[in-house]
């Protein structure tokens, strides 16, 4: 057989995935993985996916969808077709040409980084890397992870980055709930390690993305990632410690919210909120903190936001106890009924939501809590307590000492809530249309 130099290698890359006769491997198929593996099948391309959860690759196998953001006739004829396939077995994953590894990357308790997913990734893959293969690393982690962890743990194949095999970063985008962006037209960004790594990479999305942006190098990929998310988590700590003062005040910053957003430039509405869920949001300003201590730089506005938005459950519990306290009540024995649990309204995603710190602290100080959230049926807290969803009713409404909105999600009556429930207190201005006329209804 004759082997083919850097730049044929490359060539015939690009040829297989131009021609979708590319096989592609994707490790990891939850909210990022899913959706990609599925847009893939439906250009043609034959994708595995490969997950350690088996409840997951049954389901897959069968055809049945669990991530929202997928269409269940999508998956069911990307697998009835053959396009699709998931695995627990690593070795089918192997000879794949292209390799995307869509893993977790979550804090450990002290808020530094746990990387340990990637690095798992990194050593499967580096006992099967073979020349003319492409790996992608599309999971959020601080800038270098891609040169500094995922490198060193390829090479040790004896094989040469950019000319044997192509090694980019190229970050995840999703948005679950988002109808209008999609894995499809969302831009996206990608980093190479070489030249040709980068011209690996950009074939391979081009295929399925409307959009995509190369640039200088995976560190830049990585650090617009975690920009991205940073903007986000430092904006909303600003208003949500405005929203504080603004108490203290005595003026709802839902109105000074709804009057700056008519400015029609230099400001982008933001609002208050219980803190801040999903994947990103949460832990990504602390992996940029962690790597700028590696640089004796301390991110002193990014950590005082992440302290700011971990401490908002805290401050949605006083509120809920000053609130009973001005009707003679107190949280102990309280009956509280939460209403949403998932970390943003529409998605059935509890990751790192804040509802579950609010459930976890108002049950210690003894109120009786039950929640309501059509979307997530039952859920795990982090102390491995089963929760479950009540139906909610004018009966039920009434019955309890406190409503508190924590997800405003769209199929909940507000009317009927603040009409029934004796007292509301509304994290995120779901009542604004329904409290004219009544005193029952506290704003965050």
């Amino acid at each position: 057989m004759q082997l083919l130099d850097a730049p044929s290698r490359l060539s015939s890359l690009k040829e297989k995935l131009t021609n979708r006769t590319a096989l592609i491997g994707v490790i990891g198929i939850g909210y990022v993985g899913l959706p990609l593996a599925v847009e893939k099948a439906k250009v043609g391309f034959t994708v595995v996916g490969y997950d350690r959860n088996p409840i997951r690759v049954d389901q897959v196998r069968a055809g049945l969808n669990y991530i929202r953001d997928v269409k269940d006739r999508d998956l069911a004829a990307m697998v009835e077709y053959g396009r699709l396939r998931a695995t627990t077995n690593f070795a089918d994953v192997a000879d794949c040409d292209v390799i995307v590894i869509c893993v977790p990357t979550p804090v450990t308790p002290n808020l530094d980084p746990d990387i340990s997913y990637i690095r798992n990734a990194g050593e499967l893959i580096s006992q099967h890397v073979r020349p003319g293969q492409l790996i992608s690393l599309e999971s959020t982690t601080y800038p270098g992870t891609t040169e500094e962890v995922l490198l060193p743990l390829l090479s040790r194949s004896g094989l040469t980055v950019g000319e044997d095999f192509f090694l980019c970063f190229s970050p995840e985008r999703v948005d679950p709930g988002n109808a209008r962006y999609t894995t499809k037209n969302t831009n996206k960004v990608v980093g190479g390690v070489t030249s040709a790594c980068l011209e690996a990479g950009s074939c391979f999305y081009e295929q399925t993305i409307v959009d995509v942006l190369r640039v200088s190098s995976p560190r830049v990929a990585e650090m617009t990632k975690v920009f991205e998310n940073t903007f986000r988590a430092v904006n909303i700590a600003l208003v949500n410690e405005m929203t504080m003062l603004c108490n203290r005040l005595g003026i709802s910053m839902w109105e000074v919210v709804d009057a700056a957003s008519t400015k029609p430039f230099g400001i982008m509405r933001f609002e208050p909120g219980p803190g801040v869920g999903g994947h990103c949001i949460p832990l990504d300003p602390f992996y940029l903190a962690w790597k700028a201590r590696e640089y004796d730089f301390a991110v002193r506005f990014i950590e005082l936001a992440g302290e700011v938005n971990i401490g908002m459950p805290a401050y949605v519990c006083d509120k809920v106890a000053h609130a009973l306290n001005d009707r003679k009540k107190t949280v102990k024995d309280a009956s509280v009924l939460v209403l949403g649990v998932a970390y943003k309204r529409d998605v059935d995603d509890c990751r790192e939501s804040p509802a579950l710190k609010i459930l976890d602290l108002l049950a210690r100080d003894g109120a009786r809590i039950e929640y309501h959230d059509s979307h997530v049926p039952s859920l795990t807290d982090h102390h491995g307590r089963q929760w479950h969803s009540v139906p909610l009713s004018q009966e039920s409404l009434q019955s309890y000492d406190c409503v508190l909105i924590v997800t405003d999600h769209s199929d909940v009556d507000y009317e009927r809530v603040v009409r029934h429930a004796p007292l509301v207190v509304d994290c995120r201005n779901a009542t604004r249309n329904a409290r004219d006329g009544v005193g029952n209804v506290v704003l965050l």
